[in-house]
């Protein structure tokens, strides 16, 4: 019998298991600044089904998270209009690893230190199957992208930019 390939918890796949949310894994080779266009391709699914997890911040730099479609960027200005902000930049990448306890790379919106609010881009949840980080680098997840917004309450937007 085939020894299936252990992986070990993350606080995002402790986060799922313990609300009894169904997913997948997907381990592949990281590469350092490769983004979703490496994932995508490792794992043989479209990029547009693979989500980032980006942690932003207002202008008060309070933090939160953004969910994208990896083959696009966030409008800044489009996402500060639609929730109420004066503007919304990344976080720099120990402030976002201080806010989510996840290494940039490796970030999950699921079992973060800090509770965030989440917004999710309207068009992810159209999708069947999404691909997101499950807290490791190099480990991504499939689920049904409606768990975004019944477990995280994530709230939608529109403001993607095609890369």
């Amino acid at each position: 019998m085939a020894k299936k390939e252990h992986i070990s918890e993350t606080p995002a796949t402790h986060f799922l298991r313990r609300k009894e949310i169904a997913f997948s894994e997907h381990p592949y080779d990281y590469e350092e600044h490769g983004g979703t266009t490496v994932s995508a391709r490792k794992l043989g699914v479209d990029e547009h089904a693979v989500v980032k997890t980006l942690v932003m911040q207002d202008e008060a730099a309070k933090p939160l998270i953004v969910l994208m479609h990896g083959d696009c960027k966030v409008s800044t200005k489009n996402l500060a209009r639609q929730i109420g902000c004066k503007s919304v930049e990344p976080c720099k990448p120990e402030v976002a690893n201080r806010h989510s306890g996840f290494l940039i790379g490796g970030t999950s919106p699921f079992g973060t230190r800090k509770t965030m609010p989440v917004y999710v881009e309207q068009s992810i949840l159209d999708l069947e199957k999404i691909y997101i980080n499950g807290g490791r680098r190099g480990y991504l997840i499939g689920i049904a992208p409606q768990v975004l917004t019944q477990v995280l309450s994530a709230t939608t937007v529109q403001c993607a930019l095609e890369e």
